[in-house]
């Protein structure tokens, strides 16, 4: 067996500090599904549970993430001790680490999804090539990743290089198409989908917003974003020889049950608890719920190996997520202080100031922030009321969606230029055009919305 596959077959055991992270993060969780019953608790160590993770597991954060994320911590650290200091502002310091865990407690329960089966595409699905191969590729990575997230990423991925393998078995690279196939797969779900972290941060920064308007604009975009990507990949390359992953009628089931739970308890069985909330416990308990039938043992060995690993290694979101909070409540805090509280970006938030906020936070994810930093800065300077919060997250949702599709430096095309070593800025390049008709689109959809919103 080759060093690197058998590197894959045992990979290293956890250190201590990581099981131990791994641990505070599982508590976080856990203690935040105690809050949604009610219990008479305080909501503190969630957020001293997960950042004490993120300080076990600092040095093992990629470096250029934890850059940004330093940066963020050191900012909003900052401008919180300017705002008490400069301006006498009330800060309540034993809150300043709550930001933002909400949407960090949502995104770890939604990891739990990987323990529900084996979670891989299997290889049931038909092999496809040309462009019915490329959209069945978009359409699988955008309905698995819609639930399954990042992840989906390398699943299909790798079943991709597996197809196209030499007759010795060696992995075959991926083409630019393929690469394009799984970059606008998965970010386009943000659009709509609420599994995502996207709609995650969206909900905690714009709680009154209205969910069934953006599912009418954001599923509409999200199609656009296939049939695009379908015709344009089909004029710019040669598509017959490309081999595409489709889906198997199972493997359908699972994001159709999900998405499904989440509308029964959001709109009967649980009306009083966001779909965020209703996502952090009950992706958990599908899980728990699937492994039981296999046993105490089994059931306990897979939460533990869960434990162990996957949490630890989500180390690079949870460290930004956290920062960006900080980050949030340092500005906004600065900004009240500074202005007694009766400064806002724009006096009106309508179509025009919508327009240009999104194109900012796109160029900004250009140039390698991640679209949260745009968003939340965004919010913290805003002070909405009404059907406008339902504008700012169509916002929001937009410029994530485009901007981690063609920003060099996003969780995805990072992922993709780690494992199948394609250049981050080359892939910005390719999707220059596919921004360009998306933010088009994205532009008509806030006229329009701003119009129905009136």
């Amino acid at each position: 067996m080759p060093a690197q596959d058998a590197r894959n077959a045992h990979p290293a055991s956890p250190t201590p500090r990581q099981v131990i992270a791994g641990v505070a993060i599982l508590a976080g969780l856990i203690w935040q599904i105690l809050l949604f019953t009610g219990a008479d608790v305080t909501s503190l160590p969630v957020g001293y549970l997960l950042w004490f993770s993120v300080l076990l597991l600092w040095r093992d954060i990629p470096t250029r993430s934890r850059y940004q994320a330093g940066a963020l911590i050191a900012l909003g650290a900052g401008m919180l001790v300017a705002a008490r200091l400069g301006y006498g502002a009330e800060v309540a310091w034993a809150w300043t680490l709550d930001g933002n865990t909400y949407v960090v407690a949502m995104l770890v329960g939604v990891s739990f999804i990987s323990l529900i089966g084996t979670q891989s595409p299997g290889r049931s699905g038909t092999r496809l090539t040309g462009w019915h191969g490329i959209l069945s590729t978009w359409f699988s990575v955008h309905l698995l990743g819609a639930i399954l997230n990042l992840s989906t990423i390398f699943m299909v991925g790798d079943r991709l290089r597996s197809l196209g393998a030499s007759r010795d078995g060696t992995p075959a690279s991926l083409s630019e198409p393929q690469i394009l196939a799984l970059n606008r797969g998965l970010s386009s779900a943000a659009f709509w989908s609420p599994f995502f972290a996207s709609m995650g941060v969206v909900m905690s920064l714009a709680p009154q917003m209205n969910f069934l308007w953006i599912l009418a604009l954001g599923i509409p975009l999200g199609a656009l974003s296939g049939l695009l990507t379908c015709l344009e990949l089909q004029r710019r390359f040669d598509l017959a020889a490309t081999p595409g992953f489709a889906m198997s009628p199972a493997n359908l089931l699972m994001p159709v049950a999900m998405a499904s739970l989440v509308m029964l308890f959001h709109y009967g069985l649980t009306p009083g608890l966001s779909i965020v909330s209703i996502i952090t416990f009950l992706l958990p308990a599908a899980a728990l719920a699937s492994n039981l039938p296999q046993g105490l043992r089994w059931t306990r060995r897979r939460i533990v190996e869960h434990t162990r690993r996957r949490l630890p290694s989500m180390r690079g979101e949870i460290s930004l997520f956290l920062a960006a909070g900080l980050f949030t409540q340092g500005l906004s805090t600065l900004i009240a202080a500074v202005t007694g509280g009766e400064w806002v970006l724009f006096a009106h938030f309508g179509a025009p100031q919508a327009v240009a906020s999104y194109a900012v936070i796109v160029a900004s994810a250009i140039v390698g922030l991640h679209p949260i930093i745009g968003v939340s800065t965004l919010a913290s300077m805003l002070d909405l009321e009404g059907s406008r919060y339902t504008l700012l997250a169509f916002v929001a949702l937009a410029s994530w969606g485009v901007g981690t599709a063609v920003g060099p430096l996003s969780g995805i095309n990072l992922s993709l230029q780690g494992r199948y070593g394609v250049s981050g800025y080359r892939t910005m390049r390719l999707n220059a055009p596919y921004a360009a008709v998306m933010s088009l689109a994205v532009v008509a959809g806030i006229v329009l919305l701003d119009r129905l919103l009136a």
